[in-house]
């Protein structure tokens, strides 16, 4: 079990989470995560010390569990795998990010517009992004996918783009059976875009 402090930092960021996704970036101020998290008066500010930390936290926090849902999803998984079983993998994830997990993925949303207007949150958000790239490049590299790293950067970036229409969209607009035809454009437009690459170097 992690330490005390390390509990109530997750439970003020996990609050932040919640009240970007319902009152947007907006709706975030110290006082209403203390509110949300049932935490006394002042709790807040003493674990950031201005909104931009309490922003930059949340921001961190939705990558934290994205990493631990993502290490449970292929725990146990053996390579190589194919462009089936990668389109299932990255179809189940997306699904899972737009249905039960639609206000993180609405929360972070909110974050990357407030970052236009706040030069250390778009760092640390290009950081964040940037370490969650390599990370899904080392899975693919454990997992045998043979997955280029201009291909796993790519499919972040289509990935990316499905994730927001899906969250921001009508609810039921898509099923899983239309998410996963999403999936399977995108899985093979990149690595036919990765193979032609190789193929043709100049």
């Amino acid at each position: 079990m992690p330490p005390a402090n390390l509990r109530r930092r997750r439970a003020l960021a996990d609050a932040a989470i919640a009240l970007l996704a319902e009152k947007g970036a907006h709706g975030l101020t110290h006082r209403a995560v203390e509110a949300r998290a049932g935490v006394p008066a002042g709790t807040a500010t003493n674990y950031f010390r201005n909104r931009e930390a309490l922003l930059v936290a949340a921001a961190e926090r939705v990558l934290e569990l994205h990493f631990a849902d993502m290490a449970a999803a292929t725990e146990g998984m053996a390579g190589p795998t194919g462009a089936d079983e990668l389109i299932d993998m990255i179809a189940a994830s997306l699904w899972g990010a737009a249905t039960v997990l639609r206000d993180r993925y609405l929360a972070i949303f909110e974050l990357r517009m407030e970052a236009r207007r706040r030069p250390a949150l778009e760092a640390v958000l290009g950081r964040l992004e940037r370490t969650a790239v390599a990370d899904t490049v080392g899975l693919h590299a454990a997992l045998g996918t043979s997955v280029s790293e201009g291909a796993v950067a790519n499919l972040a970036t289509l990935y990316g783009g499905a994730l927001f229409t899906l969250v921001t969209g009508p609810v039921g607009a898509f099923d899983e059976a239309g998410v996963r035809g999403l999936v399977a454009a995108m899985v093979h437009g990149a690595l036919g875009a990765d193979r032609d690459r190789t193929a043709d170097p100049a």
